[in-house]
């Protein structure tokens, strides 16, 4: 059972890949397209989630999306078409830290996608390469809320607290202009439904030859959580301005 197909099942309950319920992901959208005639492109779309909602009662935006998972791409392409707004969104199967594009955006989304530029400051990094002037940035990653174990920083990464990710983010040269850090209620309702909708599935489906590792998958997701770094991980999004330039 590959990663894809594992990702995609366990995001049924939670389109959105990241600890974010449906008002704070509204709120972000709206203070990073303050004019509605932008054009948007998402670094590690996946299933296109943060750009049908940039596009959804926005009838001037116009998106871009970058992803390697052929089946997610496909469900955008889909659900693009379901609501009517495909001939506004394109889409592009490629590694995202090589995508390149002969026009700016407005906006460039990555949210739970860091890793794919190996961290938050080599994603703004690559970010600041496509936008335009007076763009802005919408950036999403982990942070520790407490110190972590060093099972924790193995698992998810070498994360930073609140404070000093902002250090970071602003010495690099940006500026935030809203931001928003998860609640207990956030993360730990992604953590259930992520598990949930996995475990259901497998339930569902005994006869079906993935069925047990898709449990195990769902099982060892849990206990992960719950043992290694529910009490030490949070996740703070961020929409960022250049300082200057």
């Amino acid at each position: 059972m590959n990663r894809e197909l594992i990702s995609r099942i366990a995001h049924a309950g939670h389109p959105i890949a990241a600890p974010l319920d449906d008002d704070a992901v509204r709120d972000l959208l709206d203070h990073s397209l303050p004019r509605g005639d932008e054009r948007v492109l998402d670094l590690g779309c996946g299933g296109g989630e943060w750009l049908l909602r940039a596009l959804a009662g926005r009838p001037q935006v116009r998106a871009e999306g970058v992803d390697l998972a052929e089946s997610a791409l496909l469900h955008a392409r889909e659900a693009a078409q379901g609501q009517g707004v495909e001939d506004r969104l394109m889409l592009h199967r490629q590694d995202a830290a090589d995508f390149t594009s002969p026009h700016a955006f407005d906006l460039v989304i990555s949210v739970g996608a860091t890793h794919a530029f190996g961290g938050l400051l080599p994603t703004l990094a690559a970010a600041r390469k496509h936008l335009a002037p007076g763009g802005r940035v919408l950036v999403g990653d982990g942070i520790w809320e407490r110190e972590p174990s060093e099972e924790a920083v193995e698992m998810l990464g070498d994360f930073a607290d609140l404070a000093t990710t902002m250090d970071r983010v602003t010495t690099e040269g940006w500026t935030p202009v809203h931001g928003h850090v998860s609640t207990r209620r956030e993360l730990d309702d992604y953590e259930w439904s992520w598990t949930g909708s996995l475990a259901s599935w497998a339930l569902d489906r005994p006869a079906d030859p993935d069925s047990a590792e898709a449990l195990r998958a769902a099982t060892t997701h849990r206990e992960e959580w719950l043992r290694v770094y529910r009490d030490t991980m949070g996740f703070v999004s961020l929409v960022l301005r250049p300082t200057s330039g």
